[in-house]
């Protein structure tokens, strides 16, 4: 017998795909996103662990159409031969990226949010993009830099904010009191999140033991801060090899204050809920 049904009327066809050790997909249900760490088989039919970016674990059964690959349904299957991943303890868990969440082996970078991340100067991104780089791309999220932040409420306002379209800001040296946290109580609301971080300048996130040095200088108020740092570590008044020195010192988040890192996960978490 004959189908007449029209060719675009007609359920397309979904995609089995085995689902292998760091396969990254998405349960629509929940919208938990992470990558397959193992298949296990119940009473009920097949499981699936995933694993998200910042070590978390959910199960979900294997069902039809359950997952989303790059915003596609497709049904995973257990992988044949010696590729399906089994229960915890077997082989050797997935790599890890300079954030410390799982790396996913070729994975391509997602279509831009709309939302976004703005951080205060060039180095500021230079960081971020360093550590969190990979996570940024699966995430499909976008960081652009400002020069300072005094500026601050007129661009939120130019970005426009809203539902779906979230603005988070990290903002040097962000303390009671100061110009910046002035600023930022003006532009945080429902869709814009302004966070910081303690240090004068994004240099002194990073460790001291990571650049080789016992601590960062102290550098009075009124002199220029970078210069001062050169100054008093004996390095030549050059700030952008002195910038080019603390940055090649950074390989992951360890290398980091913990005051910076939980600041740039909340603003990912953030843009991207």
């Amino acid at each position: 017998m004959t189908d007449l049904t029209p060719p675009w009327k007609r359920p397309s066809a979904v995609p089995e795909v085995p689902a292998e050790r760091d396969l990254v997909v998405e349960e629509p249900s929940t919208g938990f996103c992470g990558a397959v760490v193992r298949c296990e088989k119940t009473a009920e039919g097949f499981t699936v662990t995933l694993e998200d970016r910042h070590g978390k674990h959910r199960v979900f059964p294997m069902t039809p159409r359950g997952f989303l690959i790059d915003g596609r349904p497709v049904t995973l299957v257990r992988p044949t031969g010696g590729s399906a991943p089994g229960p915890a303890g077997g082989s050797a868990g997935p790599g890890r990226t300079a954030s410390g969440s799982v790396a996913v082996r070729g994975a391509k970078a997602r279509v831009a949010l709309p939302s976004r991340i703005y951080v205060e100067g060039v180095h500021d991104a230079e960081l971020v993009e360093k550590v969190w780089g990979d996570d940024l791309r699966i995430e499909g999220v976008v960081v652009e830099y400002l020069q300072g932040i005094d500026d601050l409420p007129a661009i939120v306002a130019e970005f426009g904010p809203e539902p779906g379209r979230r603005l988070g800001v990290l903002v040097d040296h962000l303390v009671p009191g100061s110009k910046e946290s002035r600023i930022a109580a003006q532009v945080t609301g429902d869709h814009v999140l302004v966070v910081g971080h303690p240090f004068i300048d994004i240099w002194a996130a990073v460790k001291p033991a990571a650049v080789g040095i016992p601590a960062w200088p102290d550098v009075p108020r009124g002199e220029d801060w970078k210069t001062g740092i050169c100054s008093r570590l004996g390095w030549p008044l050059d700030t952008s090899a002195a910038w080019k020195r603390i940055r090649g010192s950074v390989h992951s988040y360890k290398d980091l204050d913990p005051a910076l890192l939980g600041r740039v996960e909340e603003l990912i978490d953030f843009v991207t809920s």
